[in-house]
């Protein structure tokens, strides 16, 4: 069963009726992780972030969820904003559900925008594991391992306020929310997907990214009907934070055409 996720809409800066892209959040992050990319998207676009649910303000279902749960949220998300057709945007697990948003949906996708994501995550077992050590102790007991993944070493020495503060973000998810979208992990197969999906696709991928390396990107881009693939320089997990400058003029590039 979906649920009513939470949103804040930024209307572009330069028409009433540009087109709309979504933002989709990172396992673990509110929709305030895009804010490096808002006022720059919303130069030429209305802009959607959202919570996922069991994040941020959205509601926090009992889980196991699914990747077709997600999925839902976020077509439901459209229907309740009156968007027929929008460019959707989505890092890591904000990804995975744009991807199956793409393959189910594809009428209401124009164009795709993934970042530091994959078609499929394995071992199953290891998000397994994660959920039920999140129940157990909670987000806190996790945040530091995480954010080590999100960032490079050179970035969390030179910008520690950033990193605390998404350690923070990560530590206020709710344990439910953040094992329910495991479980949606743990269970996800996209790569059978991948050639159903007619929406011009950019992937970009953190060079230095070890939860899903180029490799994984580059494996989306090439199983998608029209897709490309731009490995980030000097970037980690959490791409878009670590280099807006490139992020921010690739998806604009992109997003344009």
């Amino acid at each position: 069963m979906s649920v009513e996720v939470y949103c804040v809409v930024e209307p572009c800066r330069r028409s009433d009726d540009a087109g709309t892209v979504v933002l989709s959040n990172s396992l673990g992050a509110t929709h305030e992780m895009w804010e490096p990319q808002v006022r720059a998207l919303a130069e030429r676009f209305r802009v959607v972030r959202y919570d996922t649910r069991g994040h941020g303000r959205s509601p926090v279902p009992d889980g196991p969820y699914s990747i077709d749960d997600l999925a839902d949220d976020l077509v439901v998300l459209l229907d309740r904003l009156d968007i027929e057709r929008a460019h959707l945007v989505g890092l890591s697990l904000g990804g995975m559900t744009c991807l199956r948003v793409a393959a189910r949906n594809s009428s209401r996708v124009d164009r795709l925008g993934l970042l530091c994501t994959s078609a499929l995550l394995s071992p199953s077992s290891s998000w397994q594991q994660r959920a039920r050590s999140v129940r157990t102790s909670g987000t806190s007991a996790i945040a530091e391992a995480v954010v080590e993944r999100w960032y490079t070493a050179e970035f969390r020495i030179a910008w520690p306020g950033r990193v605390a503060a998404a350690a923070e973000m990560i530590s206020a998810t709710p344990a439910e929310g953040y094992a329910g979208c495991c479980d949606a992990i743990a269970r996800m197969d996209l790569t059978l997907d991948l050639s159903r999906i007619s929406a011009p696709t950019l992937c970009l991928a953190g060079a230095d990214d070890p939860a899903t390396p180029p490799a994984h990107l580059e494996l989306i881009a090439a199983g998608v009907q029209n897709g490309r693939c731009l490995v980030v320089p000097n970037a980690a997990h959490l791409a878009n934070d670590e280099q807006p400058g490139i992020v921010n003029a690739a998806l604009l590039e992109h997003l344009g055409n």
